[in-house]
């Protein structure tokens, strides 16, 4: 995984827990998800999943956590792998 030069965390993440993403472009097994080999195939793109979870990788970017739920998967995603699916409220309301 390549990141920008952007450290990303200094703005506030561009998804919300409970938002529906859908995915850009293939995401494979970087050695992190348990029980897959390796470059394994975990989501496609056009997927559709939920945030459910937000944490950061190095300091530098956010990795949100994406619930499939066709596929039963939690996998990890950036940013920029993602979009969101449609534009309406999430299904957690944010707290500020």
């Amino acid at each position: 995984m390549r990141l920008s030069d952007e450290i990303e965390i200094d703005s506030a993440p561009m998804f919300d827990l409970g938002s529906r993403v859908k995915v850009l472009k293939k995401i494979l097994n970087d050695g992190t998800f348990p029980g897959k080999d390796k470059g394994a195939l975990l989501a496609e793109p056009g997927d559709i999943g939920f945030i459910a979870s937000i944490g950061t990788y190095l300091q530098r970017a956010y990795i949100y956590s994406v619930h499939f739920l066709e596929s039963n998967k939690v996998v990890g995603c950036l940013s920029r792998e993602l979009e969101l699916a449609e534009d309406r409220p999430p299904l957690i309301e944010q707290v500020d």
